[in-house]
């Protein structure tokens, strides 16, 4: 059962199966439970790179509190937090979304297409920096902007972003808690992530480490938004830009 792949940092993992039970499957869209699911069967634990129910649920009301209608994502995987935010958006509402990974994208499709909402996503395979420079040269302006792609990159990004958004837009970082372990030195990064380096994959996991260390340095000191660091998922900054 996808049920079974818990991305939380609380301590409890039962506190976080309680809220996923209670709060988030009785209302989580039968697409995204399938979908989910679907995930988890073909890519097992790398299900984790997709947005937690709980996370997704959050970033549904937060779009629908801002009015969101012109929205950016960054990192789609196979679109669980895409297909969320179609949803809540409104009819006319469009999602542009920048991935490498076309065949993951296709993983989530047709429950986009099954959804009805599928009119409102324009997904571009490409590399994110080239298209946020050319969004940028066309004067494009969002409401609303996710990010969840490559930690070292968030940095570039964020000065893109900036220019993007609409003044009092949100922009919201993925992962910026990385485990739990930005809190602690590398070496003291969870036990599951220090095997994975037996697994040729560990250089990932500590890049990101430093990357998310150094990115949240520079968003607390970043004048041009106001920020809130959220302890749902991997953690979930939010920053309202100011100017």
């Amino acid at each position: 059962m996808a049920e079974s792949v818990i991305k939380t940092l609380l301590h409890s993992e039962a506190l976080q199966q309680y809220i996923l039970d209670t709060n988030v499957y009785p209302r989580e869209h039968e697409l995204l439970k399938q979908l989910r699911t679907t995930t988890f069967e073909k890519y097992g634990h790398r299900c984790e790179l997709s947005v937690p129910g709980d996370e997704g649920m959050f970033l549904s009301m937060l779009l629908k509190m801002i009015n969101a209608k012109k929205t950016l994502e960054i990192g789609v995987f196979t679109g669980y937090s895409l297909l969320t935010t179609a949803l809540a958006l409104p009819n006319d509402g469009e999602v542009t979304a920048i991935d490498l990974d076309r065949e993951a994208y296709e993983v989530g499709l047709p429950f986009i297409e099954k959804a009805g909402v599928a009119h409102k996503v324009n997904f571009i395979q490409s590399d994110a920096l080239s298209v946020l420079d050319r969004m940028l040269s066309q004067a494009e302006e969002f409401d609303f902007v996710f990010v969840d792609a490559d930690k070292s990159d968030y940095r570039g990004y964020h000065e893109r972003v900036m220019r993007l958004l609409r003044i009092g837009g949100v922009v919201a970082y993925d992962n910026t808690l990385w485990y739990g372990s930005v809190a602690k030195g590398q070496e003291e990064l969870p036990e599951f992530l220090r095997s994975r380096a037996m697994e040729g994959v560990g250089s990932y996991f500590y890049k990101g480490h430093t990357a998310v260390v150094e990115f949240n340095e520079f968003l607390a000191s970043d004048p041009r938004v106001d920020i809130s660091q959220v302890p749902i998922g991997d953690g979930l900054t939010l920053c309202r830009r100011l100017q």
